[in-house]
């Protein structure tokens, strides 16, 4: 990594607790770029003289360096696959054993679309088997300012375009142009702070012990390298139990190491299912 983008990563670290040097170098350049131009800096060792004389910058930066691309039911394949296959056999399964508990974790959730559009599809399930649950959908991310949108549960358009009218009918209210999630769908999910790179926690706290039927980490792998993607895989396999699926994006795939300890689940998304551990 360069001498100059090192220095920048390791004063937001320094200042802000975020460890951003795992992330590939040319999406490092390109967002860090963005705010040598709004700072009408020179270049990045101008910049990074800047953020030491005005370190409310920093924050300006981990907002660049988080952008978050989010909407209901991104990638329409897995979510078709999450509800026709996956929902109904995991849920059935645990009708059949009386076990109640069904644990989900939304890993680098942006502004809550993902976690959501679960508990809808989860919902309608249920509603319509006359089934109950013990839900617990757990959404992280690093970003603070996501984490507020995604709690306040509203959206623009743009983010329910992919939605049938009869769930934007059912599951949203809309005022003042945006679509805000019912308060039924909203309880299901729970947003916090969370580090995948934390080395202190291989869950969020507030799981206490993961054991998760389904994890989702998508869209995120791609911005780090090949060493921190072997970290967050440790973290994600151990966090899950014997029966659960991983679902990635669909530009992701599994590291060497991980390749012999998941299934691929569907030729059209980038679904796993965990190896029984015997």
């Amino acid at each position: 990594m360069k001498n100059e983008i090192k220095n920048i990563l390791n004063l937001v670290k320094e200042q802000r607790s975020f460890d951003f040097t795992g992330n590939q170098l040319p999406m490092l350049e390109r967002r860090i770029q963005k705010r040598v131009y709004a700072t009408n800096t020179k270049n990045f060792d101008d910049y990074f003289d800047y953020l030491k004389h005005y370190p409310d910058e920093i924050d300006n930066l981990i907002d660049v360096l988080t952008i978050n691309v989010s909407r209901f039911f991104r990638n329409t394949l897995s979510f078709e696959y999450i509800s026709k296959v996956i929902i109904p056999r995991l849920i059935l399964k645990k009708v059949q054993t009386n076990d109640n508990s069904f644990r989900i974790w939304s890993a680098g959730c942006s502004f809550g679309e993902e976690p959501y559009s679960l508990a809808i599809i989860i919902n309608e399930f249920l509603e319509k088997g006359k089934i109950s649950v013990d839900l617990n959908i757990f959404a992280t991310d690093i970003d603070k300012n996501a984490l507020e949108t995604a709690s306040a549960g509203k959206y623009g358009s743009e983010s329910i375009k992919n939605i049938k009218y009869a769930i934007v009918d059912k599951y949203f209210t809309k005022k003042d142009n945006l679509f805000e999630i019912s308060p039924e769908i909203k309880k299901m999910v729970q947003f916090s702070f969370f580090d995948l790179l934390d080395k202190n926690h291989f869950v969020p706290p507030e799981s206490i012990f993961g054991d998760f039927d389904i994890v989702l980490c998508r869209n995120v792998l791609i911005y780090f390298n090949p060493k921190y993607q072997e970290l967050i895989f440790k973290k994600l396999y151990k966090s899950m139990n014997n029966d659960s699926y991983l679902i990635l994006g669909e530009s992701e795939v599994l590291v060497e190491s991980f390749k012999n300890k998941f299934i691929r689940e569907s030729r059209i998304a980038k679904i796993y299912r965990k190896r029984r551990i015997k």
